[in-house]
């Protein structure tokens, strides 16, 4: 997987995508995509970046929705419970997953230059799932975090 986040693309045809996917997804499960799960969701799709709640709730209420606290943590509770977006640990913060739908084991590649977070996958091969399979253990849920430069900021300090 190319990891998707530091690259310059089209945000528009990213957003409608994963939007698409998400809204697929809901409906084969018998979920809602409520309108405000919709709409954390475009906003983490169009940053690219690790976004924290009171961000989204900032954005939201500047388009003119009373939006509170829960309101946000529940949205984001229910994208990362379906796989829509991915918790940013390092942040306390949240960024939209480039696959949605997909089973995979995210790997977050995080700027602390431009706080950009492009998104790779960990494969069988790596030292997680060597050591998963030395042990025994099943994993059902693990994002890898790294901190580093980005190529524009490491281009830039060069």
């Amino acid at each position: 997987m190319t990891p998707v986040g530091f690259e310059p693309h089209d945000h528009s045809d990213c957003i409608d995508v994963a939007v698409a996917a998400a809204r697929a997804q809901c409906e084969v499960n018998g979920l809602h995509l409520t309108p405000i799960r919709q709409r954390v969701l475009e906003i983490l799709l169009r940053r690219h970046r690790a976004v924290g709640a009171y961000d989204i709730l900032a954005e939201l209420r500047s388009e003119g929705q009373k939006a509170q606290p829960p309101v946000a943590y529940r949205a984001l509770d229910f994208l990362v419970g379906q796989g829509f977006a991915h918790r940013v640990e390092r942040r306390n913060a949240f960024v939209a997953c480039s696959v949605p739908g997909q089973r995979h084991a995210p790997v977050l590649l995080i700027c602390r230059g431009c706080d950009a977070v492009a998104e790779t996958q960990a494969d069988r091969d790596d030292a997680l799932g060597r050591a998963t399979a030395e042990t025994g253990f099943t994993v059902e849920r693990a994002v890898l975090e790294a901190e580093g430069l980005c190529p524009t900021c490491r281009d830039a300090t060069a």
